[in-house]
Order: C-alpha cells, then structure tokens, then sequence
C-alpha cells in the first residue's frame, strides 16, 4: 500500500503542478519510479496512461510527422539491441543517445545505430573538440532530464549540439527514445536534423 500511495502522489504531482508550484516532478523520475513498482503494484496501473513526451510535443509544433511505437521495458537490458529486437526494427534504424562532453564545447549528444560503437576522435573531429568523453552515468539525469534507457537528443534540459551518424541516411526513417522507457518516436532522419539542428557526419567505428 505504501508503494501504491507513493506512486499515486507522484502522479498526483506530474498532473496538477497548479497546486505545487509548478514545480514539476521530471518525466524521468515518474518512468523511475512507475517500473520499480511494476511488480508490487500489477500490469495495469503501472502502464496507466501519462502526459505526451517533451520530445513528441517538439515535433508537434514543428508540424513534424512521427510515429509512436511501445515496446515492453526490462530494467535488465536496457540497451539499443533490446529495443530492436522488442519492436521487431532492424538495429542499425534504432538510433541511441549518448550524452558526452568536448574539451571546448561542453556537453553534446551523440545518435548513433544501436549496434554502433562511438568513434570518440571523429566524434571530437566533427564537433570542433580536441577531446570527447562519456558522462558519467550519475550526470546523466542532472544535464538532461532523462535516464539510462529513455535518454532523447530532442526535449532535454537544454539545447544541446547533437551529433547524428550519417549511416541515418541509409533509411526512410530510424527510431529515437521518445525521453521515457518503453517508447520510441520514428520519424525520417532529415525531420531529426531539423528538428535538433543536428550535424550529419560519420561518429561511429
């Protein structure tokens, strides 16, 4: 019960912020929570229905067709090749987000295949850097507003440069994490460009 009453409050303050002071609880956090009390509180309320993503409320207002597709989340494997076999997509159309910092630019995203590996010195090439590493896993949250798993390169905190492989290009459409887990936005790569203002090169090995 005290499982079940913590998660109703939390819905309580995603829903009417009014009342809180807009201080809204982060999607990221609600998705945290909802799917570590899948198994205490059953199927049906965890997988309740929750407010339309920031990224997919992005490509509303630019008018940008998409596609959302859900897929089953295991908090065991949370990886690219998870989601594509979950979906039934190819891997190399499902696109993950790898959240990264330049010696000179600060932090930057990467959206590479999901059986991609990051090439860091073309990645630090591309985006006018010396120098490109990985955040830290523990940072992830604080600069983005996501978690491992349901990271997007479109609704983050902020407007970070992202930096799309050109292996994109090789498809009609790829997929991209909607910014929760269990959800993923399709749409054709050149919608992502525009939409994120990425830069196209290749980053992956």
């Amino acid at each position: 019960m005290e499982n079940f009453e913590q998660l109703r409050y939390v819905e309580l303050f995603l829903y009417f912020d009014e009342t809180l002071n807009k201080n809204i609880l982060p999607m990221a956090k609600f998705e945290q929570l909802r799917y570590n009390y899948k198994s205490t509180l059953g199927q049906e309320y965890v997988y309740m229905k929750v407010k339309k993503t920031n990224a997919a409320r992005i490509l509303d207002n630019l008018k940008i067709s998409y596609e959302i597709k859900e897929y089953e989340v295991d908090l065991d494997d949370l990886s690219a090749v998870h989601v594509a076999a979950s979906t039934g997509m190819d891997v190399k159309m499902v696109f993950k987000t790898l959240v990264c910092r330049g010696d000179k630019t600060g932090v930057l995203m990467a959206c590479i295949p999901g059986d991609g590996e990051l090439d860091f010195k073309a990645l630090a090439k591309l985006s006018g850097n010396k120098s490109v590493e990985m955040v830290a896993l523990k940072e992830v949250l604080g600069l983005t507003g996501y978690v491992r798993g349901g990271c997007s390169p479109l609704g983050a905190k902020k407007n970070y440069p992202v930096y799309l492989d050109e292996s994109s290009g090789n498809y009609p459409a790829i997929a991209i994490s909607a910014g929760i887990r269990g959800q993923q936005l399709i749409l054709s790569p050149d919608d992502l460009v525009q939409a994120v203002k990425a830069t196209v090169g290749k980053v992956i090995r």
